[in-house]
């Protein structure tokens, strides 16, 4: 089987998969499966294309600021940090996560559409660079925190400029029809933006924008850029208001399964291009101020460096419909394929030289006759002991993981240079039962 080529990832002299210099069979023994486990190298290399590439051709004008959702736990915020990069936070969670890994509270901007008062109260505590204001009920809420705590907040408000990405529907995010952002075409972003401009205590910086995810097309992020910058213009017309930050989000796709464009970590340097090459070109075209440019990429820092391993466990052929190969994870530590269809390439880390003989669905252990990490997928011929991984499994995994069926949600470990650390331990069945209460009537 051909793997995907990326300097990740590779076939060593035992024939076994390797994941940034360290052997996937030998990660299993030693550290047990499920287990997910990342290349510290490819992401850090990640956040450099795109650190490097605003310094490059914006004059260092912006900054890159993780998309924590990805991925969350306090050593990617370290190695954000190390690497010079802002996060982006979407809940009380991520923004403590973020804080207790020592991340700088002014290099944070906090997201979410329906942000709880007690996260805009932890935000404002914690000091945040910039809240992104998502509806005009929390714009009401921020303002009234801020009077009461005598202190002005910086804040970017989400536009949608009804841009239609070529992604799966459930990742559409700046469609007509979205949870997210004001409408341009409606006139709700020109509403908002005069309501937010008369509260004395935010500061309107200027405008955020995400399209969706999972985007292979430059021209979805250009004529985005596009349409945000003729509203910046209307807007400065209308009422004089001068946009000094504008953040376009993230979404740049990354190689799951074969149909996917596969991308070297340099090759998204030509996106970030086309889209900054969009920004200048709108401001010359109408006469703005460059604004300070903010991009949140997330799932193309971290997907890639990321694969999961498993070990099979019970094999089940039905003569003429299926071949399921079972394996002691599922769709508690990856629910993508259940909710999405997503798809994966798996291949077997001990067997790695070995080609794909049969095409099986990779089924999980949870009560669920729809609990698959993917269908009719290509793979060596599977035994029971076999140790299996799936590829590009850093980005929405961890992220979306559950105790479902009361498992336990797996570790995950941090590789660099061929040596192994964890970054998350393993779950106990104690930690499953720390918060269970069970009243003395029930205990007799």
């Amino acid at each position: 089987m051909n793997i995907h080529t990326r300097e990740t990832l590779k076939i060593n002299e035992k024939g076994h998969l390797e994941i940034g210099g360290a052997d996937c069979v030998e990660l299993a023994a030693r550290f047990s499966t499920p287990l997910y486990v990342f290349d510290e190298a490819y992401i850090r290399a990640m956040m450099r294309v795109y650190r490097e590439t605003i310094a490059r051709e914006y004059g260092g004008n912006g900054c890159v600021l993780y998309a924590s959702k990805a991925f969350s736990c306090m050593a990617m915020y370290g190695i954000a940090r190390q690497e010079g990069l802002g996060v982006d936070v979407v809940s009380g969670g991520e923004l403590y996560t973020a804080r207790k890994a020592g991340f700088p509270a002014e290099k944070i901007y906090m997201h979410g559409n329906n942000k709880l008062q007690a996260e805009l109260e932890e935000a404002l505590d914690a000091g945040v660079a910039c809240v992104v204001v998502d509806s005009a009920l929390e714009a009401d809420r921020l303002e009234a925190l801020c009077a009461a705590r005598g202190k002005v907040q910086r804040v970017l408000i989400r536009i949608n400029p009804g841009v239609e990405a070529h992604t799966h529907h459930f990742v559409q995010t700046a469609t007509p029809d979205s949870k997210f952002g004001f409408s341009v075409a409606n006139g709700d972003a020109a509403r908002i933006s005069s309501h937010v401009l008369s509260l004395p205590h935010l500061e309107l910086r200027g405008f955020h924008c995400h399209i969706g995810s999972q985007i292979f097309e430059k021209d979805s992020f250009v004529l985005a850029a596009e349409k945000c910058l003729a509203f910046i213009a209307d807007l400065k017309a209308s009422c004089g208001f001068v946009c000094e930050e504008l953040n376009m989000g993230g979404g740049f796709g990354v190689w799951y399964a074969e149909e996917d464009r596969m991308i070297p970590p340099a090759g998204y340097a030509e996106y970030l291009s086309a889209l900054i090459g969009a920004v200048k070109a709108g401001c010359a075209k109408y006469g703005l101020k460059q604004p300070y440019l903010l991009i949140e990429p997330g799932r193309s820092i971290v997907a890639e460096a990321g694969v999961t391993l498993y070990t099979v466990g019970a094999i089940r052929e039905i003569p003429g419909l299926r071949k399921y190969v079972a394996v002691d994870g599922g769709m508690f530590e990856n629910p993508r394929y259940c909710l999405y269809g997503s798809r994966y390439t798996a291949i077997l880390a001990n067997k790695a030289n070995e080609p794909a003989a049969e095409r099986v669905s990779i089924a999980g252990k949870c009560c669920e006759s729809g609990d698959l990490i993917g269908a009719d997928m290509p793979l060596a011929h599977a035994e029971t002991g076999d140790i299996l991984a799936v590829l590009t499994t850093g980005a929405y995994n961890y992220s979306m993981a559950s105790n479902y069926n009361r498992n336990l949600i797996p570790p995950a470990v941090l590789v660099r240079e061929g040596e192994a650390e964890y970054i998350i331990r393993p779950q106990t069945y104690e930690d499953l039962t720390r918060n269970d209460i069970l009243p003395a009537r029930l205990a007799k």
